[in-house]
């Protein structure tokens, strides 16, 4: 198997263990009895428990970027409510496709002060993403920093409820969507 492969299958194990154990059940000797290779092997790959949770939401992190900007180019020039509606689809989407896991890989990265300022400067800069394509529907410019942590929060909180099963996926839409042209409209 190529180094790319191997990296690929360690990777969707390890969502795997999370997904049915929980982050905690997470360590680089239970990831290479799943993968039926030996500890060095995923060593090799990820050198540390820190460096595979890092991996782990960076995959995450750069799948969600995408999404946003994919689901933006999509409504191309359209007003505050459809590029409102992109951002929230690709936002709980791609909570859901994660599921339960994201949530204690995320939990994982606040373990350590290390991790913690990765998991900052990751959220950082998906908000200024955000705040980029939102900051052309506002009257000043710009979203202040504490709507767009309002913002993402409110969107963490509704994705997360909808991967529980609390409301459906729609609802999800509608709610982030809405708090999304609140706090432009605000702005």
């Amino acid at each position: 198997m190529t180094r790319a492969n191997r990296r690929r299958q360690l990777l969707d194990l390890a969502w795997t263990v999370v997904r049915e154990d929980g982050a905690d059940a997470l360590t680089l000797g239970r990831l290479a009895d799943v993968a039926g290779v030996t500890k060095p092997v995923v060593y090799d790959h990820f050198s540390t428990r820190a460096g595979l949770v890092v991996a782990m939401f960076e995959e995450y992190d750069v799948e969600q970027s995408a999404a946003l900007d994919a689901a933006v180019a999509e409504v191309g020039d359209g007003g505050v409510v459809d590029t409102a509606r992109a951002i929230a689809v690709s936002y709980v989407d791609c909570v859901l496709r994660h599921g339960r896991e994201l949530a204690g890989v995320a939990a994982a990265l606040e373990g350590s002060t290390e991790l913690a300022d990765y998991k900052r400067r990751a959220d950082q800069a998906y908000a200024d993403q955000c705040r980029r394509i939102l900051a052309q529907h506002t009257r000043t410019g710009d979203v202040p920093g504490p709507a767009m942590v309002g913002m993402l929060g409110a969107a963490d909180a509704v994705s997360a409820a909808a991967a529980e099963g609390t409301f459906t996926v729609e609802e999800a839409y509608d709610e982030v969507s809405a708090v999304i042209v609140s706090v432009v409209e605000r702005s």
